[in-house]
């Protein structure tokens, strides 16, 4: 019989990548905030056969594109067919978001920087 390899979700931490303090004192809380949204759906979701959904965090924090294909590669050969980018800050849109038209995708995040120039781009970004 052969074996079923069910979809993963993927976790994407996407960072301010700006140095000198600024992304340093993000990296804990980006990457938590990527881990607890793993332990919630893997916690709570299941497959319709009643399996739960595994998640796949990238082995970094987002902040470019170079850090983005390395996502993108991992995510390929672990069978992710939804992610889910996860930022307590902000991120260069394009740079640095999920950009397969094919897979699914949602952003959870939140724009609160005190910092002039952040801001999420407005793709993806939803609310009023």
């Amino acid at each position: 019989m052969k074996k079923i390899s069910l979809p993963k979700i993927g976790i994407r931490p996407v960072i301010d990548g700006r140095r000198m303090g600024v992304r340093e004192s993000l990296e804990a809380q980006t990457m938590n905030m990527a881990k607890a949204t793993a332990a919630l759906i893997s916690e709570k979701l299941r497959h319709a056969c009643g399996a739960r959904v595994e998640c796949v965090i990238a082995d970094t924090c987002i902040a470019g594109m170079a850090e983005s294909a390395a996502c993108e590669e991992k995510f390929s050969s672990q069978n992710v067919g939804v992610t889910i980018t996860v930022t307590p800050c902000w991120c260069y849109g394009s740079e640095t978001i999920d950009m397969d038209p094919l897979r699914p995708k949602a952003i959870w995040g939140f724009n609160g920087t005190e910092r002039p120039g952040g801001g999420l781009s407005g793709r993806g970004a939803g609310g009023p």
